[in-house]
This record gives structure tokens, C-alpha cells and sequence, in this order.
């Protein structure tokens, strides 16, 4: 499992960039998650890096973690 990135803790950042570093980012969620989304706007997230569609603000989580929602981390705005 470390191979995806889950080792160790990151910030929402660090995470996005590893998702795409790996190739990760386009992949699935095991389920859609509702985003309460910064800008207070709801989407739902179905990849496992996700932007919201109202601001712009880019989520992700590890393939690894993408079953908890609570792992989910904002990477920022257009990141």
C-alpha cells in the first residue's frame, strides 16, 4: 500500500501531487462523496482528485484512504 502514497501524512497539497505523480488522480472513488465545498457549495466528488465546479477548489485523497471521507483534504483554489 505504500506505493499509492497512503504512508505517512500529507497536506492536501502534497497529496494532489502525489495522486498525480502516480496517475492516480482520474481514478474512481470506491463511492461518490458530497462535498461541502469551502465556498459553501455542495458537489459531489467522484474521482480521487476532484475540483469543485463553483470555485475551483481541487480536492483529493489516496486510493488507500478514499473510503473514510474524513481523508479527503482541499489541495486550494485552481491548484
Amino acid at each position: 500500500m505504500g506505493g499509492c502514497g497512503c504512508n505517512g501524512s500529507h497536506s492536501g497539497q502534497s497529496m494532489v501531487d502525489k495522486l498525480r505523480m502516480k496517475g492516480f488522480s482520474g481514478n474512481p472513488m470506491p463511492a461518490a462523496v458530497k462535498i461541502i465545498c469551502s465556498c459553501e457549495k455542495e458537489f459531489m466528488m467522484e474521482t480521487l482528485e476532484s475540483r469543485c465546479p463553483h470555485c475551483g477548489m481541487v480536492y483529493g485523497v489516496t486510493p488507500c484512504s478514499a473510503a473514510d471521507a474524513n481523508n479527503i483534504e482541499a489541495a486550494g483554489i485552481n491548484y
